[in-house]
């Protein structure tokens, strides 16, 4: 499927708006990292921010201090969950057991 042909304004919003979300992102993530956020209260967030929900797990986790990619990998091989799912996609169950699995 060949890409549409944006004008230079169309392109330039489209550039502002992922610009915005992956800055958005960054500062999700850093929160984690500081502790300002918590793994349980960004995952009920899911559902209805959409920077939160296309979030991937992995790299939730990996923003926790002491988790790096291995550890990481482990806790959601635990949990059942796939390295490529978005927090929006979490089932219930899935939520419960990564929270457990992270203690």
């Amino acid at each position: 499927m060949a890409l549409p042909t944006l004008t230079p304004e169309q392109r330039e919003a489209a550039q502002a708006k992922s610009r915005e979300a992956r800055q958005a992102r960054s500062a999700l993530l850093a929160g984690i990292k500081s502790g300002e956020e918590n793994i349980p209260a960004v995952l009920d967030r899911g559902k209805s921010d959409p920077i939160a929900g296309k979030t991937k797990v992995s790299q939730l986790v990996r923003a926790l201090p002491g988790y790096g990619p291995a550890k990481a990998s482990a806790v959601l091989e635990q949990a059942g969950i796939p390295e490529d799912r978005r927090v929006a996609g979490l089932g219930s169950r899935q939520r419960e057991a990564l929270v457990s699995a992270l203690g």
